[in-house]
């Protein structure tokens, strides 16, 4: 295991009177932290918290500048409706990309305002718990990857849910022993993880922040306020779990208005969340342990309020599971590829490992083939692309896990890539699944071929990845999920957030009959993860931070646009855009657009088993390069994603 400790969760109080987050925005967000009627007294500076939502006006009658939102309340315009989403920007003074332009826009103005990488991510991941209410929030957790310019190193955070106390290997079987039906898990109390997000933007800030944790909730809070407009993606996203947020009339009443899903052009306004985000603001972290919003969450887990006919299995959270999480500081993931050194999430995660793995992977069949991955045609890169990724899931699934002993030096290591390699054959692809390997230290030309390795994990595809940079060149890579889209279904009543099912990246029963399962439940553990954010740097200095949303895929879209970037001659963006495939050691996914191009039809009859995927991965990145940032999100994924900078080069 890697080194951690736990990170202090102290404020730091002389920072609170250094930024008013009294933001003049050009494109629509101005006055974000604008409040009347504050809870308590506000620090020098500061803007005040409120618990009351209805000072924002959002009850009020309507008048000429009103809008009506989707449960036909009228109120304030709101905010960002005009924000374009735009793919790329190269520019300087600091960078912002993440899937939402609202989202993008508070990072930015975090910037500007002489914020840091790490305030800008915080403010950043906020805003996105409001726009982007399925794919993460504050009841979940996440990775934090984090470069300090000034001593050229890379920390991390371990902000990942925990298993309550009462939760146990056998938590996910019925009483016949058999696995419970996966849907059936998910939308539970028993799914529900103990959130880290809040806890997590807590470290960031006390570690590298230069704003008060209260400051940077406030736009997340005006945003609740205010509301912003429904897009197509968020709209489709709610049609597709409409049947399951019927479930829990608290999540129903947000986002299913009159019964139905809200539908694209809607102001969506959601005054609980910003009561939420308001006693997060007044109280810190400790809001999650103790108090009110505390008391509905325990509540919530253990007796999920139901439509009328509906039941779904409790789970066990208490009191002192809330108190007991900690973020945990740890040592990053290091491995090297072509001079590069490769930064990323340990464990729990298995993103930095697996990723680390295809890359040494890659390098290996260059050796044995004498074609580099920059000089193979598409097809063929493909064809390498899917052998070493099905390869490091193989050893991914066997040995990562939130256990004592997993051999990450080896797994990562050159020498066990050369043994693993042995099976590469550049006209055919590996029968799946393939073996694991034996990361024992002990590696010969070729081992002989070992069992198992198959098995599909449950990872969800419900998560958000952000990156952002600053003038003084600090970087953050931060990956946060709530699991599936919508999490566990369960929105808290009252307080407007949906609570994570991140216990069902748990494994039910043992993966492999006969093979030591490391990811099945227990108290206090923490779900091996995919999540993948990463920094790559060259001498010490930023190449490129990059993750992804995408559950499992998120190791092989992070993968494919650091080989795209670093090794295609592809332009970040490009890299980001790039049709992909995901080959898992189960069947290989890859989208249409690939499938059916002459390199698809290649794959094929090499012997990859093409299932079409609409969308594989969604990421975020930024590249830096002579003194430049060059922000970039995806063009098309789930409706574009938003990349900005302080200072835009026109040139």
């Amino acid at each position: 295991m890697t080194p951690e400790t736990q990170v202090p969760s102290r404020r730091r109080a002389a920072r609170l009177g250094a930024f008013s987050l009294a933001l003049a925005l050009p494109l629509g967000l101005g006055g974000l932290a604008a409040h009347a009627a504050p809870a308590a007294p506000a620090a020098p500076g500061l803007a005040p918290a409120t618990a009351d939502a209805s000072a924002t006006g959002a009850q009020a009658g309507p008048d000429k500048d009103s809008v009506q939102d989707a449960h036909g309340r009228h109120g304030p315009k709101p905010v960002g409706h005009k924000l374009p989403k735009v793919a790329t920007m190269t520019g300087s003074g600091g960078a912002v990309a993440s899937v939402d332009p609202v989202a993008s826009q508070v990072g930015i103005d975090v910037l500007k305002a002489g914020g840091n990488a790490a305030d800008a991510a915080v403010a950043t991941a906020a805003a996105l718990g409001v726009t982007e209410p399925y794919a993460n929030g504050i009841g979940g957790g996440g990775f934090f990857v984090y470069y300090d310019a000034k001593s050229q190193q890379v920390s991390t955070l371990d902000g990942r849910e925990t298993a309550p106390a009462g939760m146990h290997e056998k938590s996910f079987l019925e009483p016949d022993g058999k696995p419970m039906e996966f849907w059936k898990a998910v939308n539970s109390g028993l799914s529900v993880g103990v959130p880290g997000t809040p806890a997590t933007w807590q470290a960031a800030l006390d570690r590298w922040g230069s704003r008060s944790f209260s400051q940077l909730l406030a736009p997340a809070q005006k945003i609740a306020e205010r509301g912003f407009v429904v897009d197509d993606s968020f709209a489709q996203a709610t049609a597709d779990n409409a049947e399951r947020f019927a479930k829990f009339p608290a999540t129903a009443q947000i986002f299913l208005p009159g019964g139905e899903p809200v539908v694209p052009g809607q102001v969506l306004r959601q005054p609980d969340l910003a009561k939420a985000y308001a006693a997060l603001r007044e109280h810190g972290p400790a809001a999650f342990t103790s108090g009110p919003l505390a008391d509905a969450m325990v509540q919530t887990v253990q007796h999920p309020k139901t439509a009328e006919g509906v039941s779904v299995p409790a789970g066990t959270m208490t009191h002192a599971d809330l108190r007991a999480y900690q973020v945990l500081a740890k040592d990053p993931i290091h491995s090297t590829y072509r001079g590069y050194d490769v930064y990323a999430m340990g464990l729990p995660s298995s993103g930095g490992i697996a990723v680390g793995s295809t890359l040494n992977l890659l390098e290996q069949y260059e050796k044995r083939t004498g074609t580099t991955v920059n000089d193979a045609d598409q097809a063929a890169y493909l064809h390498a692309f899917a052998e070493a990724t099905a390869t490091a899931f193989a050893d991914r699934n066997r040995w990562v896990g939130d256990v004592p002993g997993v051999p990450v030096a080896e797994l990562i290591s050159k020498g066990f890539a050369a043994e693993r390699a042995c099976g590469f054959d550049p006209a055919k692809a590996q029968q799946r699944p393939i073996a694991f390997g034996e990361p024992d230290g002990e590696y010969g030309p070729c081992a002989a071929p070992g069992e198992g390795g198959g098995g599909a994990p449950n990872d969800g595809a419900a998560t958000t990845h952000l990156t952002t940079s600053d003038k003084w060149g600090n970087v953050a890579s931060y990956t946060l999920t709530i699991e599936q889209f919508g999490g566990s279904g369960m929105v808290v009543p009252g307080w407007g957030f949906l609570l994570n099912n991140e216990m069902t990246d748990f494994e039910f029963e043992p993966m492999t009959q006969g093979v030591p399962a490391l990811n099945l439940p227990a108290p206090g553990k923490r779900p091996r993860s995919s999540m993948a954010p990463t920094i790559v740097l060259k001498d010490g200095k930023p190449v490129v931070a990059v993750g992804a949303a995408g559950g499992a895929t998120i190791i092989t879209t992070t993968a494919q646009i650091l080989t795209g970037y670093l090794d295609r001659d592809l332009s970040l963006v490009k890299a980001v855009a790039a049709d992909r495939i995901s080959s898992r050691n189960t069947a290989t996914t890859a989208e249409p657009s690939l499938i059916v191009s002459d390199d698809g039809k290649k794959l094929i009859d090499s012997g990859h088993e093409l299932t079409p995927a609409a969308a594989i991965g969604r990421a975020t990145a930024i590249a830096f390069k002579d003194g430049k940032a060059i922000p970039a999100a995806e063009t098309s994924r789930g409706g574009g994603g938003s990349a900005m900078v302080v200072k835009r080069d026109r040139r």
